[in-house]
């Protein structure tokens, strides 16, 4: 996949890996990263690369359906909401690899079951996150 022409570009340093800091160019993202205890860390304050997916997932996921119910003139709901769980573990076949699986569950309040399953299925066609990890992260998508 390629970007014809792109719109937007995000910056973002981080210094000392999980166990860092992180920092958008503009200054509006200033986080502490601390490793989760379950990898091997101290659970600090801070917040982790997988929250940090799980949040830029859903977020741009709400986006698609909304870009998508506009073509189709279909109005979302303002309380659409997205519980995105991210997790990470060994790759399997592949001795050394770590790898992310998505879970998203997609609520939406007020609409049809089959009508929010077609806008579900239509936005995981056009959502950008969707498209970078489609073929290599399991995603799975359930409207609740």
């Amino acid at each position: 996949m390629a970007i014809d022409k792109a719109i937007y570009t995000a910056h973002a340093t981080s210094t000392g890996g999980r166990t860092g800091t992180t920092e958008s160019s503009d200054g509006k993202i200033k986080l502490q990263l601390s490793t989760p205890a379950e990898l091997g860390g101290d659970n600090g304050p801070g917040t982790n690369p997988e929250q940090l997916f799980a949040a830029g997932y859903s977020a741009c996921f709400i986006g698609a359906m909304k870009a998508v119910g506009a073509r189709q003139k279909i109005a979302v709901p303002a309380d659409t909401s997205i519980a995105a769980s991210v997790a990470i573990g060994p790759m399997t076949g592949k001795a050394g690899a770590f790898c992310i699986a998505v879970e998203l569950k997609v609520s939406v309040p007020g609409m049809e079951r089959a009508a929010a399953e077609a806008l579900v299925a239509a936005a995981h066609e056009v959502c950008p996150y969707s498209n970078a990890t489609r073929g290599n992260v399991d995603v799975t998508i359930s409207v609740v």
